[in-house]
């Protein structure tokens, strides 16, 4: 029988923001149901006589925005023998958290949240292009001539690398865009993501919150004066969100696409009604914040809908 303990595969808990952190919140509910917590960092993994092995510690989360953790204990554990592990480590998606997922493909009768497979096949801007005609007019290219064109095109256009994250990286250009910019950006990223700019995006985005394939809730995140980027990490405000019936009809679609591909906790996102191409899977935030505008507890619903 597995013992009754949740491992947690995440940043240097020193990194973390106890004030809007999804990861603490899911830690807190677990608690709640009695689960201890075993908390490691990916670098802490190992594969030793054919077992996977996380050196860590067993903490205990607090509801406060200074103390919030406790270290119990120091432990190198298997981690077959526990029940659940979440990986909530932050991208970058590059080839350490790749290797990460194999590791943990490794452990059989645990269930891992995201699968780690199905993190590595759903890459979070790529896989959006299964949804291509609920989005703005959207390229992937390290082609310059391609690239330029598109800019020509669509006059204002919004570049993101296609494995960044939290809004790193991003950029507005134009017709009127250095040539020099563009090709140091491209040799520096390769492949990038070429959308569209959407000026309805100084109102804010909606982020919807899937679990187990099912709408569960929305906020709005909107960018502060003079900024583009609606990340709260870059100075976006957070208000609560209904969607529209052609936002929620499109985020079940891709609730139900998204579970028959066993991802269970994402996170997806709306500008002016138009899915914008992130398909957030490999560390989705957010739920703190929504239960703080809504009251509706999404660490609780987590929890229900796995156990």
């Amino acid at each position: 029988m597995k013992n009754r303990i949740i491992a947690i595969q995440g940043n240097s808990l020193n990194q973390l923001n106890p004030k809007t952190d999804t990861t603490i919140f899911l830690a807190l509910e677990a608690q709640k149901k009695k689960f201890k917590i075993f908390y490691y960092e990916p670098k802490n993994i190992c594969i030793e006589n054919n077992k996977v092995l996380a050196e860590g510690n067993f903490v205990k989360f607090y509801p406060s925005n200074k103390d919030f953790y406790t270290i119990n204990s120091k432990k190198i554990i298997n981690l077959s023998n526990v029940q659940y592990i979440l990986v909530r480590q932050d991208p970058p998606f590059n080839m350490e958290y790749i290797t990460t997922t194999y590791i943990l493909e490794k452990i059989k009768g645990v269930k891992i949240i995201n699968n780690p497979k199905a993190i590595r096949d759903v890459s979070e801007k790529l896989y959006s292009t299964i949804f291509y005609k609920y989005m703005p007019n959207t390229i992937f290219s390290s082609d310059l001539k391609i690239i330029k064109k598109f800019i020509k095109k669509h006059k204002k256009v919004i570049i993101k690398p296609i494995h960044g994250y939290g809004g790193n990286k991003i950029k507005l250009v134009n017709i009127r865009t250095n040539e020099k910019e563009l090709i140091n950006y491209i040799k520096k990223h390769g492949h990038i993501m070429c959308q569209k700019f959407l000026p309805g995006i100084r109102n804010g985005d909606k982020r919807v919150f899937i679990i187990n394939g099912r709408v569960v809730g929305a906020i709005s995140r909107v960018p502060k004066k003079g900024s583009f980027l609606s990340n709260m990490s870059k100075g976006g405000v957070a208000k609560i969100a209904y969607l529209s019936r052609n936002e929620l009809r499109v985020s079940k679609i891709v609730g139900r696409n998204l579970k028959k591909n066993n991802i269970f906790l994402a996170g997806i996102d709306f500008i002016s009604g138009k899915l914008n191409g992130d398909i957030n899977v490999t560390s989705p935030t957010g739920l703190k914040t929504h239960f703080e505008l809504s009251g509706n507890n999404l660490a609780k619903k987590f929890w229900n809908e796995l156990i």
